[in-house]
């Protein structure tokens, strides 16, 4: 995935996320706080996304909470127009409309997810309303949508124009169906370990390229797309959301370290799980990622190709995770 270098104005845009006149002040502010247990947050996402995990990284060394952190890092993504399968100029759906899925996990164990949302750009921001602001959990389609707009969302067209001629390409071949294959999954999972020892995290997405209407994936279902124990760890997952659900991935990961296992075992043991499932080499892609409270990290994928981003130092690495195959 290519991404937009923006290193040079970060300091403006987290101050940006925060909504206050520098980082430094915000920092100074929080840094008294006598709960603070570290200085070495720890920031993880799928894929290669820098600047997003800067942003969180950034939020997280100011003394701003996982939860902020893991929804304001993501945000960056859902407003790249170059990322083709998050946010605004997603692929869309089997009749050329954008919907959004996504959903977030805290701490103390809430969460919040919607499905199935159109014209709402920053969807992990939304799971956290629905989270945070509601009885419920999960909020669908133009239920979710009208939410959004009673909490002040704005009315935004996600199908771009590139996007678009990419759907009318895909949508005039004779065999047209959704793209299931090893590089179309770029779901942005984001796991934040913060400096008082807590654990949030985020899943946002714009599902597989092409799909039925209608159609959700493993992202925003609690336990399949993302997982958090503030005792144990933190597991998000990217890749074809329906092998996901059947082996509720993320919550067999956090399992997993809660019965010892290191988080990169735990993740191995994660996709031998699915591939216990398929006779044969697959043809699609599953990738997770994992951290535990401990802050070791961990990530596994069925093909080669899938890589992750964390922060460390103040620096943004992406790497290859190793894989089955």
């Amino acid at each position: 995935m290519k991404r937009r270098n923006f290193f040079g104005k970060l300091s403006m845009t987290v101050s940006g996320f925060l909504g206050v006149n520098s980082l430094e002040a915000q920092s100074q502010n929080l840094n008294s706080n006598p709960k603070r247990l570290t200085n070495s947050p720890l920031s993880i996402a799928t894929w290669n996304c820098p600047e997003a995990i800067l942003i969180s990284g950034k939020l997280m060394e100011a003394g701003i909470s996982a939860l902020d952190a893991a929804v304001k890092g993501v945000a960056f993504e859902e407003a790249n127009e170059k990322n083709t399968t998050v946010g605004i100029g997603a692929s869309p759906d089997q009749s050329g409309c954008v919907t959004l899925d996504a959903c977030v996990m805290d701490d103390k164990g809430n969460c919040g997810a919607v499905m199935a949302v159109e014209n709402i750009l920053h969807v992990a921001k939304l799971a956290r309303k629905v989270m945070e602001d509601t009885p419920h959990v999960n909020l669908a389609a133009a239920g979710a949508e009208e939410f959004a707009y009673s909490k002040g969302f704005k009315k935004t067209k996600l199908l771009t124009p590139a996007s678009k001629k990419r759907w009318e390409a895909w949508s005039q071949k004779s065999n047209s169906s959704p793209k299931i294959n090893v590089e179309n999954h770029d779901t942005i999972g984001m796991l934040c370990l913060d400096d008082y020892g807590n654990l949030s995290g985020s899943c946002t997405t714009s599902g597989l390229a092409y799909k039925m209407k209608g159609r959700v994936g493993d992202s925003p279902i609690i336990g399949s797309g993302l997982f958090v124990d503030n005792e144990v760890g933190a597991a998000t997952a990217t890749g074809l959301g329906e092998a996901v659900i059947k082996t509720v991935g993320s919550f067999l990961i956090v399992e997993l370290m809660r019965n010892g296992c290191s988080p990169q075992k735990a993740c191995e043991e994660a996709i031998q799980r699915i591939l216990s499932k398929h006779s044969g080499k697959t043809d699609f892609q599953v990738g997770f990622i994992a951290i535990n409270i401990s802050g070791e990290k961990g990530a596994y994928s069925i093909h080669k190709g899938f890589s992750y981003t964390y922060f460390k130092s103040g620096r943004a690495i992406n790497t290859s995770s190793a894989s089955f195959y």
